[in-house]
């Protein structure tokens, strides 16, 4: 592996705060809006160096978890809805024409908010390096190599999703970089995959359920995102190494219920291995550490007068094609379909009806997968999806990722793909092919963070499925938006083709 170091320092560094200390075991204890100015943290205490890494989680919060990227994220596939008709105009244009905007607020809002991750996560290494200067014996330096490695994923998450909507990125390897030159998809990749190892060495086997901060990332979120990040690549070897080992560790199973997978109970089940948390700590009011309108801005309005609370509506925004639930209806899906599609005028299995849309150009059928029932609601709280966390990586997908790598290498992926279907009440399938697995894959992953667009752009298939709504090659990833490009006309250059620092 061959990387250029290039030594270009700002005037001015982008000060980042560290986040206020944990004062017990889960990091979700922290209040995110509390911070303590870098200058007035004592470096030789160690107990508080997990502070840095909480400001990263808090991070995913906030940014990861805007609406805007939530909407983006979701179109494009054919499959989702892409937005209201009577407002944000240009995500209809991009989602279901491919007509792109590089100067819509919405382009620029996602480019900002994941490399606000990348900076939080750039200044948490610095603390923690901080921190390690001050150490004198392994067991405090096996936890800081440990807080790193939370670190490098949550940095390694960002830069994966970056890819998803642009393609060609810069690496910002630290917060003092003035040139901005793009690296190619897999040369990110590549560094991408380089924070990743550096986590899986330094990190316990164990389920983010299971770690001393409950719900952080562990060693096998780094190893299913790298397997991830590998199906992009096509090294279907390493694919299916890294999912064999996950699957070796008899450590993860699939959530039985998967209409509660997706509510309360499911919440950091052993079927994660990542989740944005959320927590209202059990009151009705007061302290909430939430991901804002992340699920607010996708659903319809939900009734039920047997309840506490009687009702409670979203913005109407993310919703199926009637299309794609008469393909999942037509394949026989029973328990997927209940969970996945909320639908207008039905009651779901808990007693919730869902109020049709007002407006007949609207989508009647939402993402089932962002709603929470009303008897689960925390008493006194009433916002869309209150007190859910947000799934990010889930066992299923390492299961669905294993038989592809398998079949495409030549051997039998049957196993790890009816384990998937058996949860569904699907009858299992012998000799399974690769469009088999990309249809379940549809199926098990449909509105969750663009599988499905990734899955038609990687295999070739986008061209046949989205070309007749517009859809070329050329508009593979959204533009950079203009407003960076004006700020940093570097980003315009032929992008890097090996791995370059700053």
């Amino acid at each position: 592996m061959k990387i250029k170091f290039h030594k270009i320092f700002a005037a001015v560094a982008i000060g980042i705060a560290m986040v206020a200390l944990p004062s017990c075991d889960d990091y979700l204890d922290i209040e995110p809006e509390k911070t303590l100015p870098g200058e007035s943290v004592d470096y030789t205490d160690v107990d508080q160096m997990y502070g840095a890494v909480s400001g990263c989680y808090a991070a995913i919060r906030s940014y990861h978890m805007h609406w805007i990227i939530n909407l983006l994220t979701n179109t494009r596939d054919g499959d989702i809805w892409s937005g209201r008709v009577d407002d944000q105009g240009d995500l209809v244009s991009m989602g279901n024409n491919y007509v792109y905007n590089s100067s819509w607020w919405g382009v620029t809002e996602s480019w900002r908010c994941y490399y606000q991750i990348v900076r939080i996560c750039n200044a948490a290494l610095e603390q923690l390096d901080l921190f390690a200067a001050n150490i004198n014996n392994e067991n405090d330096m096996s936890t800081y190599r440990s807080y790193c490695g939370e670190v490098r994923i949550i940095r390694a998450l960002a830069y994966y999703r970056l890819t998803q909507f642009f393609g060609i990125i810069p690496i910002l390897n630290n917060n003092y970089q003035t040139n901005f030159t793009p690296s190619t998809r897999e040369v990110v990749f590549e560094y991408a995959l380089l924070d990743l190892d550096y986590a899986m060495k330094n990190l316990p086997r164990v389920r983010p359920n299971q770690m001393a901060h409950v719900g952080a990332f562990s060693y096998y979120t780094a190893e299913a995102l790298a397997a991830k990040i590998n199906l992009q690549l096509g090294d279907y070897s390493k694919v299916k190494e890294l999912t064999n080992d996950i699957i070796d560790s008899k450590l993860f199973t699939l959530y039985p219920d998967y209409y509660q997978l997706w509510k309360i109970p499911g919440r950091l089940c052993d079927e994660s291995l990542a989740e944005c948390q959320v927590t209202d700590f059990g009151m009705g009011s007061g302290d909430y550490v939430g991901v804002d309108q992340f699920f607010n801005c996708a659903g319809p309005t939900i009734r039920n007068e047997n309840t506490t609370l009687k009702s409670t509506g979203g913005w109407n925004f993310v919703g199926y094609f009637e299309s794609f639930r008469d393909w999942a209806v037509a394949r026989g899906e029973k328990i997927r379909a209940t969970t996945t599609f909320l639908v207008g005028g039905t009651t779901t299995p808990s007693g919730d009806y869902v109020q049709p849309a007002g407006n007949p150009n609207n989508t009647n059928i939402w993402n089932g997968k962002f709603y929470v029932p009303l008897e689960q609601f925390t008493e006194g709280r009433s916002t869309y999806g209150s007190n859910n966390n947000v799934r990010l990586l889930r066992y299923a997908d390492v299961l669905l990722m294993n038989a592809e790598a398998k079949v495409r290498l030549g051997e039998n992926g049957d196993t790890p793909f009816n384990l998937v279907r058996t949860r569904a009440e699907m009858p299992n399938l012998t000799n399974v092919t690769v469009d088999q697995i990309l249809d379940e894959r549809r199926m098990e992953l449909c509105g969750e963070w663009g599988e499905r667009y990734a899955d038609l752009v990687r295999t070739g298939k986008a061209a046949t499925v989205l070309g007749p709504n517009g859809w070329t090659e050329a508009k593979t990833y959204f533009p950079i938006p203009q407003t960076q490009i004006d700020l940093a006309p570097e980003l315009a250059n032929e992008p890097f083709t090996e791995l370059t620092l700053f």
